[in-house]
């Protein structure tokens, strides 16, 4: 992973500071007529599911919500401009994750679900969540509402509705990570890191499918995210496809033009998928999901059963942020094991 440089930005408010103290401070940011660089940057104008956001200045107060939304802004050294983050306990593995010091920098502010009330609270001049993951009409919170109040929002790029009722995703999953990369780049005035990390993450990416298994070695992949009844499953447009696809499996629900999103254990048992990737969170265990397929008797007869080749990955992983490069290299490893 990336352990990229402070931003520009960064540099200018300390500088920024200092004269505030009395300092006489000179620096570099200055453009020739004096107009600093960064006032030069703005206004700036993004385009955020479909939608064209004009920005005046970079927000300085924000809400983020759920661990790889979160991620984001830490891979990007923003904690400076946030005013915390909203997640349950688990965010997962953290052994390899250059970025996880932004923890420590910025304010908890919750584990439970994010709200209004919250926000206001936290003072909040921009909110970072998307649909699903925050936003929700039922629960009276979305980007109109905190409008509504004085708060700008950002939404997800994984989470834009494509226009079919509330089915989400509009671009394949790591295009819309390395979208909201760029647009975050620019409404903050740190273009370069941005580009730095996509750099490193395509090549990342491109590593592993050089050593992803290819062809008829491609095995079949279902990934399982939860439920007994009907499984909740990832579309074309949730983080898992590119995941699974790149790292040299198969997705057997490629064909589903959403993100996130339920089917039928008939159709899983029809497809017969040679490989399970488990998503690990919540209050059920990766441990309780596994005993649960393996005993489920419909499936008894998939291959991935017969064959033990159950594999699990943090929910972090599996959501558009900023591990989605690590999982694709660890699945790769996976599959080409199974494929020997």
């Amino acid at each position: 992973m990336p352990n990229p440089t402070r931003p520009a930005a960064f540099l200018l408010a300390a500088a920024l500071a200092l004269t505030g103290c009395g300092a006489d401070v000179t620096t570099q940011a200055d453009g020739k007529d004096g107009t600093a660089e960064t006032d030069r940057h703005y206004p700036v104008t993004v385009e955020n599911c479909g939608e064209k956001r004009t920005f005046a200045k970079a927000p300085q107060r924000v809400v983020t919500n759920d661990v790889g939304i979160t991620e984001i802004m830490f891979a990007l050294g923003l904690e400076n401009h946030m005013a915390g983050y909203v997640m349950p306990d688990d965010k997962g593995d953290m052994t390899s994750v250059s970025w996880k010091d932004g923890y420590k920098k910025t304010k908890w502010l919750s584990k439970e679900r994010i709200n209004k009330e919250l926000v206001l609270d936290a003072d909040a001049d921009l909110v970072f969540a998307g649909w699903n993951y925050g936003f929700n009409e039922g629960e009276g919170f979305t980007p109109a509402e905190l409008k509504r109040v004085g708060v700008d929002s950002y939404l997800l790029s994984e989470s834009c509705r494509n226009g079919q009722g509330k089915a989400r995703g509009v671009m394949p999953p790591l295009d819309a990570l390395y979208t909201d990369l760029r647009n975050l780049g620019k409404i903050f005035d740190v273009e370069d890191r941005a580009e730095s990390l996509i750099t490193s993450f395509r090549k990342q990416v491109a590593d592993a499918q050089a050593k992803a298994p290819k062809g008829d070695d491609r095995p079949r992949v279902f990934l399982y995210d939860d439920g007994r009844d009907k499984p909740l499953t990832s579309g074309a447009y949730a983080g898992p496809h590119d995941i699974i696809t790149k790292a040299g499996g198969d997705h057997i629900m490629k064909d589903l033009k959403d993100s996130w999103t339920t089917v039928g254990w008939e159709t899983v048992v029809d497809r017969d998928p040679e490989v399970i990737v488990i998503n690990n969170y919540g209050d059920t265990t990766a441990d309780q999901k596994r005993a649960f397929l393996k005993s489920y008797k419909p499936l008894a007869n998939v291959s991935a059963i017969k064959n033990d080749r159950i594999v699990v990955l943090d929910y972090v992983d599996l959501v558009e942020s900023p591990r989605n490069p690590a999982a694709i290299s660890s699945l790769a490893e996976d599959l080409r094991t199974f494929a020997q």
